[in-house]
């Protein structure tokens, strides 16, 4: 844990999204670096490239070190000493670190001495829970809990294509501490920039799906201590790595198993049976609203309304002791979410293929 990510927002509104106030207490909104590096994805897996936030001292010996900026970076940080000339060779595995014995291995130790302290932006993380009895996972997205959508005039923001920038402002990205380094080809080339993802023991909302979780910055303070190198101690710093209750999830589809699939079936709700079937949470249906409002691409859904009674609910109803495959029909099933009106409180609790091989 972690081995798979959600970060499918257009690169406006991720920045957005990402909207700070410096040391001198100005609202900011950070630049980007290489932003034609950055691709939108719903299924992002190791050695694919992710947004982070790293400090501008980075890039900038004369800047701020509370100044901020967005870098598409590889997921799987390759340390600056590796010297085959091809990273995908690096024999062991770097997209997470274990806070635990982050500080004994020179891969993370290493850049972390040197400030090389980042935060992973995504809409959320996927996690597989083990069927019991079965070699089968039920896969699970996490993200944090999400405000009420904006309204414009007498009509939800979602309501409208036209508005899906104001929409996107109101999702609040999950935050994920990492460590990143520069890596430069042994004869030469353009430097690589990479990271991992510090993982930590899972809250008691997570712990029935996986037993690690990513170390999530839970707030403004966690974003801009564990960003601050110039001004922050790695000590002080490293107080923030912890677990949080802070989060929400709900079953996903099991196409998201196929990294090579990235369309919104794979973070929309999927049922689970259930004795008595659950209203929909407003958190879920605002997730809903935005995944087919958010994209100014993406093609309307023309599935017919049907009745909201099969619609699942948030997060710890979900956890059974016998887990069955999700259904697929993520199409009606989205349509379904956003016909809704009623709007409940929502409740809150290997780097490798799913399915095999030992995660961290």
């Amino acid at each position: 844990m972690c081995g798979r990510t959600s970060c499918h927002l257009p690169r406006d509104v991720l920045t957005r999204a990402c909207a700070y106030q410096n040391r001198q207490g100005q609202q900011r909104l950070p630049a980007w670096r290489d932003p034609e590096k950055y691709s939108p994805s719903y299924n992002k897996s190791p050695q694919s490239s992710s947004p982070v936030l790293v400090s501008r001292l980075h890039f900038e010996k004369e800047a701020d070190s509370s100044e901020r900026i967005i870098a598409p970076m590889r997921w799987g940080l390759v340390p600056s000493w590796f010297k085959d000339s091809d990273p995908s060779k690096l024999q062991f595995n770097t997209a997470n670190c274990r806070s635990d014995t982050m500080l004994e291995k020179l891969s993370f130790k290493v850049p972390l001495g040197k400030g090389r302290r980042c935060v992973v932006l995504a809409d959320g993380f996927y996690e597989w829970q083990r069927r019991p009895g079965t070699s089968q996972r039920q896969p699970y997205f996490i993200y944090f809990p999400q405000a009420r959508a904006q309204k414009l005039g007498s009509s939800d923001a979602a309501d409208s294509a036209d508005n899906w920038e104001e929409v996107w402002v109101a999702w609040r990205p999950l935050t994920m501490a990492g460590i990143f380094d520069c890596w430069q080809p042994p004869a030469g080339g353009d430097l690589l920039y990479s990271y991992t993802i510090i993982t930590v023991d899972s809250c008691k909302g997570l712990s029935d799906i996986h037993h690690r979780m990513p170390a999530v910055l839970d707030g403004e303070e966690a974003v801009a201590k564990w960003l601050d190198f110039g001004d922050v101690s790695t000590q002080e710093a490293l107080k923030f790595i912890r677990p949080t209750d802070n989060i929400c999830f709900h079953p996903v589809s099991p196409v998201v198993n196929n990294s090579r699939v990235s369309t919104p079936e794979c973070l929309a709700p999927a049922s689970l049976p259930r004795k008595k079937e659950p209203k929909a949470s407003g958190s879920s249906q605002r997730m809903l609203q935005w995944l087919a409002t958010g994209s100014p691409k993406k093609e309307s859904l023309q599935a017919p309304q049907k009745d909201r009674s099969a619609v699942p609910q948030w997060s710890s109803q979900f956890l059974q002791k016998s887990i069955f495959p999700a259904k697929r029909g993520s199409a009606g099933l989205l349509e379904r979410w956003l016909k809704g009106e009623e709007e409940p409180a929502a409740k809150r609790p290997d780097t490798r293929e799913p399915g095999g091989g030992q995660r961290r």
